[in-house]
């Protein structure tokens, strides 16, 4: 797993450490950052917003398509354990729970977004836009179907869907104003 990371090649150079022990922290890193970002709620109109999905956009700008997977599958399964690592705890119940959709879509998401990023697309300002809309539009599919089997599709795509626009717009602004800028930042030096 030596060339499984992305941008972090470029930012980091670790000279005689074993690859798979940085990738295990890399790995810890991502899923302390997700379980923080769960739990950071942010005024936002119309519904405050946590920065979950932004904290997903930056691992599958940064990392690998295999370290993006292995990220998302460990926050998933210390949430199954237990370990409050979810916006309002954990345990299995949130993998079967309303949410569970978001979180199987936020998996799927960084997988897209890394696979992309491999390709070059962090990049550009226009490429790494549409990589990260694809990747939210991901998130809310999976999130929308699972939670439209449960409610109805009408009431999801209302509850689930329409109030987190804007935040989401916001929040793939907020990474498209950072990651390209660090790529090419990092090119001119």
């Amino acid at each position: 797993m030596k060339n499984n990371r992305i941008l972090l090649n470029e930012l980091i150079t670790i000279n005689g450490v074993n690859s798979y022990l940085v990738n295990i922290f890399l790995i810890l890193i991502g899923t302390f950052i997700l379980a923080i970002s769960a739990k950071v709620q942010v005024p936002f109109w119309p519904v405050p917003m946590t920065m979950q999905t932004f904290v997903v956009f930056l691992i599958g700008m940064t990392y690998s398509v295999r370290l993006s997977f292995l990220t998302l599958l460990t926050y998933l399964a210390e949430g199954a354990f237990g370990l409050p690592v979810f916006a309002a705890g954990g345990g299995l119940a949130y993998l079967v729970g309303p949410t569970a959709g978001y979180l199987y879509g936020m998996l799927v998401a960084a997988i897209v977004i890394s696979f992309f990023a491999g390709k070059g697309f962090g990049v550009s300002y226009i490429k790494t836009t549409l990589t990260l809309l694809l990747g939210s539009i991901i998130i809310f599919s999976f999130g929308i179907f699972y939670l439209g089997s449960l409610i109805g599709f009408e009431k999801a795509f209302q509850a689930g869907l329409i109030p987190f626009i804007p935040s989401e717009i916001f929040k793939i602004a907020l990474a498209v104003s950072i990651i390209p800028t660090v790529y090419n930042y990092i090119r001119l030096k």
